[in-house]
């Protein structure tokens, strides 16, 4: 069996229709660039979120309040009024895992400076706040204890809401805004984040003591959550564990099922958005398999056809001594060749696409290697597997039949 007059002969054949050829390629090529440029989307927008996230901190862990019951109804999370000043004194005397830990409360309003204004959320927290949650000062400073002791009214902020509310080129700090008719001092902006993976803009932001804004914008003497820094992400497991168990003790909680509050990390916030682009990264490479399975289905038909119309050729080959084996062979090597270069093709036109969905739609894309050698090896199994049985049916002809065959 001579490989290189097989591979030559099936050369040929396709070449004869050369348009056929390309028509029956088409569902392979389709097919492949399609999973070429889910797979890219779905690698990048989950390096995307992993990247964004990082940002935020990789060792966070943040405790939230949990759901209350009252009455023996289940009353939510909204409005809860679980978490305490007290329990960040007792993170920082009993959590040795925990490195910075800030109190934080929100609250929305419009900021107002002359005749301009902008909505925006007022943080409240303490001075660690901005590391726990990788913020920068780009000029100025951050509030003092003895500010946030005396309900200073004075804040950082985000260059999303000096942008809105300051004329171009003016220096915010020392000017004074306004934040639900309460005028507050500019002691700080900012360092530029841009938007983080769902879309929110992490510039839009007010930063103002806790203090200041439990008293004088929300009459609250509560906190509506607690934002912590391990030591390490590698510690971030200990970290929980620890604040659970203090916060257990604070609450006077025995079983686990009663804890009013919630322990998350950042770590397991990037697990879960991941996990999740990867179920639809799947779910969308699938669909995009259907293509190829057409495909494959279009390469048997061509290939039923290609046998019925070179019957007579296939009995004349078989009359000088050619073995069956030989025709098997030289009918899968065609079908695997049409599967192969439409692959080839698939390969380039998903390359093509994901770069332009990266250019003009601004959307992150990732082509891996493995996603590259997957889609070719997927295509090759695809030119066997649909061109044998057309194959199989050419190499069992009998060849006085098939010289008789109009």
């Amino acid at each position: 069996m001579n490989y290189s007059n097989l591979l030559k002969i099936a050369k040929n054949a396709l070449m004869r229709n050369k348009f056929r050829a390309f028509l029956t390629m088409l569902g392979i090529i389709i097919g492949v660039a399609s999973v070429i440029a889910t797979l890219a989307i779905g690698q990048g927008s989950k390096k995307s979120i992993q990247d964004q996230m990082s940002s935020m901190g990789s060792n966070l862990v943040f405790i939230m309040p949990g759901s209350q019951q009252r009455g023996g109804v289940m009353m939510g999370n909204s409005g809860s009024q679980t978490l305490k000043l007290e329990d960040v004194t007792a993170i920082q005397q009993q959590c040795p895992d925990i490195t910075a830990v800030s109190p934080e409360v929100r609250s929305n309003g419009q900021a107002v400076f002359g005749n301009q204004n902008w909505p925006t959320t007022m943080f409240g927290a303490n001075a660690l706040y901005i590391g726990i949650k990788k913020l920068e000062i780009e000029s100025g400073r951050i509030f003092t204890d003895k500010e946030i002791t005396s309900l200073a009214k004075v804040c950082v902020i985000g260059k999303t809401v000096i942008t809105n509310i300051f004329p171009k080129g003016t220096d915010p700090i020392g000017q004074t805004i306004r934040f639900k008719n309460i005028p507050m001092t500019i002691i700080g902006v900012l360092s530029e984040k841009g938007d983080n993976s769902f879309g929110q803009d992490q510039d839009d932001i007010m930063i103002a003591p806790y203090t200041t804004v439990q008293r004088r914008f929300l009459a609250i003497d509560y906190i509506t959550g607690i934002f912590t820094s391990a030591i390490s992400e590698d510690r971030t497991t200990e970290a929980i564990d620890e604040l659970t168990t203090t916060m257990r003790k604070q609450h006077k909680i025995n079983k686990p099922t009663d804890d009013d509050f919630r322990v998350m990390s950042q770590s397991e916030l990037v697990k879960t958005f991941t996990s999740i682009s990867d179920i639809l990264t799947m779910l969308l490479g699938a669909i995009s398999v259907i293509s190829l399975l057409v495909g494959g289905i279009g390469i048997m038909n061509i290939m039923y056809v290609s046998v019925t119309e070179r019957t007579r050729e296939i009995g004349l080959r078989m009359s000088i001594g050619g073995k069956g084996q030989d025709i098997l062979m030289q009918f899968l090597i065609e079908s695997t060749m049409l599967s192969v270069s439409g692959g080839v093709f698939g390969i380039m036109l998903g390359y093509l696409i994901s770069a332009m969905v990266g250019s003009l739609m601004g959307w992150p894309v990732v082509i891996t290697t493995q996603s590259v050698v997957l889609a070719f090896l997927v295509c090759s199994a695809i030119g066997i597997f649909f061109g044998w049985y057309p194959a199989k049916k050419a190499a069992s002809l009998n060849p006085i039949d098939a010289l008789r065959y109009e």
